[in-house]
């Protein structure tokens, strides 16, 4: 496959780069500013790519201007929908990224895809208008849409929780705040997010919505032991509460049953080998 990757520098999108080009496959990094239309539209059109993985977004829930999360995740996406249907490239699948995040608090202890979207916070909310903006598009590209779980690996910012707790490990801190330790989440490994990718690529449905998922959720206090054993180091936890969310999502765990139907994916590591492998801050993108 000949990859078009937007937010190829990001977290994401530097393990997606490495596991599609070990792979075997060809890929071009998208480096024009999506909300700068003429740019856009003029590189894509130079790029000979024939599938497309979209990344580019802000992630970060509590992002500090709401308005610029709605600008590069949804007016950004529908530049780059306007650009791929203006340079009548034939594309085979595009794959846009959004959020399982989009689910919000619910009373369901596994997600499918059927699950009714409640947002409860703008980061979500724009995640939600991201994907019916693109249904817009569904009859004209060949698009399909990603909801990913949480997920954690090398090189992910400290501004993410279990990534900051890794990083106090490695330095032999003293101390660490935190928020809610309670709270519970799929923590899977980069690498099996990128491998669903690249198999979706070749497999999925055009306007189908995919779950990526394990079905396995752990809440911060299981990882700190973890890291405690791994390490035989201990942290002393301070417990900020202004770090508390009244919007937290208390519980997010996905069905992985439509995911794994249709991609068979071989790695499926665990809690373990992904902290190990944060520990030793071996970074694929490098």
């Amino acid at each position: 496959m000949k990859i078009l990757v937007t937010g190829a520098e990001g977290f994401t999108g530097k393990h997606f780069v490495h596991e599609a080009a070990q792979s075997g496959h060809t890929i071009f990094k998208l480096t024009s500013n999506l909300l700068n239309y003429t740019e856009l539209q003029k590189e894509i059109e130079q790029i000979p790519f024939d599938f497309a993985v979209h990344l580019a977004a802000i992630s970060f829930v509590n992002h500090p201007d709401p308005s610029q999360i709605y600008e590069v995740n949804v007016i950004g996406t529908t530049n780059l929908l306007d650009a791929f249907l203006k340079s009548g490239k034939h594309i085979e699948r595009i794959l846009l990224a959004s959020s399982a995040n989009v689910y919000g608090n619910n009373n369901n202890l596994i997600i499918d895809e059927n699950q009714p979207l409640f947002p409860i916070n703008h980061y979500a909310c724009s995640k939600v208008a991201m994907e019916y903006m693109a249904m817009n598009y569904i009859k004209k590209l060949p698009i399909f849409f990603v909801r990913p779980f949480n997920y954690i690996g090398p090189g992910q910012n400290t501004s993410f929780v279990v990534s900051k707790i890794v990083s106090h490990f490695k330095n032999q801190a003293e101390t660490i705040v935190l928020g809610n330790l309670s709270i519970e989440r799929e923590f899977n490994d980069v690498r099996f997010v990128c491998q669903s990718y690249l198999k979706l690529l070749e497999k999925s449905k055009v306007g189908e919505i995919y779950n990526i998922c394990t079905g396995k959720s752990y809440n911060l206090n299981y990882i700190l032991s973890l890291l405690e054993t791994m390490t035989g180091h201990k942290i002393h936890i301070n417990q900020d509460k202004s770090f508390f969310r009244d919007n937290e999502i208390k519980i997010l765990r996905g069905d992985p049953k439509k995911l794994f139907s249709v991609a068979n994916i071989m790695n499926i590591y665990s809690l373990n080998d992904t902290l190990k492998f944060m520990l030793m801050g071996v970074n694929n993108s490098n």
